[in-house]
């Protein structure tokens, strides 16, 4: 069912940030705020020209870009960079299931989810940047995926559930990556401690 998998992975996040963050987080509020902005907002859609827009999409790229903006230029202009990349890939990924079904060996959702979550692992290395070069780049592909379609009278809405069931995968492989990667400091940590009880022991 389109946007299922969107649901059930914003709720499971909303849930955690909620009940198991640490209240003194200061990011608590704020993600647990947006996560249910986006929620409430994906079935919300008006025209701009010829174009559908939906909000949560518009919403999460107006986010992505103010806090992009909060960057040094350097940062920025990388982050830029990336972000295009990814909208890019995006844009080609969608035109290949068009012109070329073949290719799309198993579900599309979870080829382009994959793809883009390489793609974002290798260009950036702090979980959040990785996440806003795929919101920023994947809400431009959509703008411009639309536009391409548009050129040839094909009515393509933007940032509709089946895009969220998309950007909520990416969101999850990601964060379940950098879960990974810190995992090994944790480990190194807790049988850090463990070592020093034993030493103290003997």
């Amino acid at each position: 069912m389109e946007g299922s998998v969107f649901y059930w992975i914003l709720w499971l996040f909303w849930v955690c940030i909620t009940f198991f963050f640490n209240k003194q987080n200061p990011y608590r509020t704020k993600l647990a705020v947006v996560i249910l902005m986006v929620i409430i907002l994906s079935d919300v859609h008006f025209l701009v020209e010829s174009f559908q827009f939906y909000a949560s999409g518009l919403f999460m790229l107006l986010l992505s870009y103010i806090i992009l903006g909060k960057k040094k230029l350097g940062s920025l202009l990388y982050a830029f960079i990336c972000s295009f990349i990814v909208t890019i890939s995006y844009v080609t990924f969608n035109l290949f299931v068009i012109f070329d079904p073949v290719w799309v060996i198993f579900q599309k959702e979870w080829m382009m989810g994959v793809c883009i979550s390489f793609l974002a692992i290798i260009l950036q290395t702090s979980l959040k940047d990785r996440l806003l070069i795929v919101v920023s780049g994947t809400m431009q592909g959509e703008i411009l995926y639309a536009f391409y379609l548009s050129k040839f009278e094909f009515s393509y809405p933007i940032g509709t559930i089946a895009y969220l069931d998309v950007a909520s995968l990416v969101i999850i492989l990601l964060v379940g990556w950098g879960a990974l990667e810190n995992a090994g400091t944790f480990f190194q940590n807790h049988f850090h401690f463990l070592e020093k009880g034993k030493q103290k022991s003997s």
